[in-house]
């Protein structure tokens, strides 16, 4: 089990770090929100095996707070 919590934490930072670096244009529309989500939960998989909830809703979770909509 904490494997699997380390796995999600460094996946957590590692798309933070991404979605920070993307122009604020893009970080400013659900729509561009949405797709870098998408984008990012297909390309951590590893990371959400054994998470319950829906590894896009995760991620939206932790970029909503940080989007200036």
């Amino acid at each position: 089990m904490p494997d699997v919590r380390e796995k999600q934490r460094v996946a957590r930072r590692k798309i933070i770090r991404q979605w920070a670096k993307l122009p604020k244009d893009k970080r400013q529309s659900m729509e561009g929100i949405s797709e870098f989500a998408r984008t990012a939960a297909q390309q951590n998989e590893k990371a959400f095996v054994r998470s319950r909830r829906d590894p896009y809703e995760k991620i939206m979770g932790w970029l909503l707070p940080r989007a200036h909509l």
